[in-house]
């Protein structure tokens, strides 16, 4: 009732259905729309690599335009970067809301030589930065797993990223969730199903962790616009994803060379994460309040 009571809320979250319904209906968008994110219109660039007509080639067919050098429709690579992004960001989110919520609940539970570890981890993670890292595992697992002459699979640069921010990721919901399960773990619904002879799992998942289900599910929507930025920020680096997988990042990259004769490459993928970025800050803070009035 309170999230219908926030325009803020309604406003978000509506723009987040949009935003879901089509990434999820991406293979439809292209059927329909005719062009596919990796086709070239090599004719409809001029001899320097610059899309002709107005905008950066923006048309009837071509709704964004098209992008400088290869030719590749703007408009059907900003859906499947929409799908790209959303997939890492929800799949890391979810993994690290599970091994954050998993890990607090035992720290806080058990206490003693475990929380003393479970601390000491976080701590450690907390201390790594991000970026450096990142840019040093991401080469070395491709050159691991892949040649220096190998392809790299689309997938497997998705996989890196998200274990990337599945390790350093999960710190935040962990302390959220150990500190709540401390105030909980001397409460007497958990002395007497503890007293009744209950296990650990029943502990953990029938007793501590539903009772902490409002904090863990406002870390998790603020964790989802965290990972999309930072997803973009290693693509336009070039960590991660290769260049055949749509991403807003590399877009953005691409169009540093492009900004006085090809305006639309920067501006619609730039306009198309600013505002999903924004939608997933505005719900994430209109569902805290719901659920945490006070």
């Amino acid at each position: 009732m309170r999230l219908r009571r926030d325009r803020t809320a309604l406003v978000s979250g509506a723009m987040l259905v949009l935003f879901v319904l089509v990434a999820l209906a991406a293979p439809l968008i292209e059927l329909a729309y005719g062009i596919g994110p990796r086709d070239q219109f090599q004719d409809r660039l001029d001899l320097s690599g610059t899309p002709l007509g107005y905008a950066g080639g923006v048309s009837g067919e071509h709704f964004f335009g098209l992008e400088p050098g290869l030719g590749r429709d703007i408009f059907i690579r900003l859906v499947y970067g929409l799908r790209t992004s959303l997939f890492i960001a929800v799949t890391a989110a979810v993994l690290t809301g599970a091994i954050g919520a998993v890990l607090g609940a035992l720290a806080g539970y058990l206490g003693g030589w475990l929380d003393a570890v479970v601390n000491w981890v976080t701590d450690l993670t907390l201390a790594l930065p991000f970026l450096v890292v990142a840019l040093a595992l991401t080469p070395t697992l491709t050159l691991r797993f892949h040649g220096q002459r190998d392809a790299v699979p689309p997938a497997f640069g998705v996989g890196v990223l998200i274990a990337i921010f599945a390790v350093f990721g999960w710190t935040g919901t962990a302390r959220l969730v150990r500190g709540q399960v401390i105030a909980l773990r001397e409460r007497e619904f958990v002395a007497a199903a503890r007293a009744s002879g209950a296990g650990l799992g029943h502990m953990l998942f029938q007793q501590l962790l539903p009772n902490v289900w409002a904090p863990i599910l406002v870390s998790f929507s603020l964790a989802v616009p965290q990972f999309i930025t930072g997803e973009a920020a290693l693509s336009f680096i070039g960590v991660g994803l290769t260049e055949e997988t749509p991403s807003f990042g590399r877009m953005i990259y691409q169009s540093l060379d492009h900004l006085q004769t090809g305006p639309a490459f920067v501006f619609f993928p730039g306009v198309t994460i600013f505002a999903l970025v924004l939608a997933f800050n505005l719900f994430g803070d209109a569902l805290r309040d719901a659920l945490d009035p006070r």
